[in-house]
C-alpha cells in the first residue's frame, strides 16, 4: 500500500492533476505523522488507519458543507472521498457484515448492554476498514438490546 501511495503520487505529479496530489500527499503526511507520533511501523494496516480517519472526517465534513449550501465544497470533499478509497479493502456487504456479527454473538452469547466492548473486540479484527465501524456498532447495540 505505502508502495502504491507512492506510485500514484508520481503518476499524479507526472499528470498534473494537482487536486488528486494534494490528497495522496495529505494521506502520506497523516501516514508519516501517526508514524511518528504512536511509533507506528509503515505497513497496510497503518494506510487504512489513516485512510479511514480522514474519510470519516471528510463525511462530517460533507454533511456540514451540505447544510450550509456549499455544493462547490461538498463536491470537493467527494473527489477527496473517492481518492482515499483507492486506499482501502473492499468494502463488504451489509450481509456480509451481519453474518460476522451474527457469528460473534453466537461465539459470545452475550448477556447485557455490558458485553458490547467483547463483541465489538471480535467483530473488529474481521470488519476493520471493510465496513463503516459506526454503523457495525449501531447494529451491535441493536442487537444487545
Amino acid at each position: 500500500m505505502i508502495e502504491k501511495l507512492q506510485n500514484e503520487m508520481v503518476k499524479a505529479l507526472k499528470s498534473g492533476e494537482k487536486e488528486r496530489l494534494t490528497v495522496l500527499r495529505g494521506l502520506k503526511a497523516s501516514i508519516m505523522k501517526e508514524k511518528i507520533d504512536n511509533k507506528k511501523e509503515e505497513n497496510d494496516d497503518l494506510v487504512i488507519d489513516c485512510a479511514s480517519r480522514e474519510i470519516k472526517s471528510l463525511n462530517e465534513s460533507i454533511s456540514e458543507f451540505a447544510k450550509g449550501g456549499r455544493d462547490d465544497l461538498v463536491q470537493k470533499a467527494e473527489f477527496e472521498k473517492t481518492v482515499l478509497q483507492e486506499f482501502l479493502p473492499e468494502q463488504l456487504s451489509e450481509e456480509e457484515v451481519n453474518k460476522i456479527i451474527d457469528d460473534a454473538f453466537s461465539k459470545i452469547n452475550p448477556k447485557s448492554m455490558k458485553d458490547m466492548g467483547t463483541i465489538m473486540k471480535e467483530v473488529t479484527p474481521n470488519l476493520k476498514g471493510k465496513a463503516d465501524m459506526s454503523i457495525v456498532s449501531s447494529k451491535v447495540k441493536s442487537k444487545l438490546m
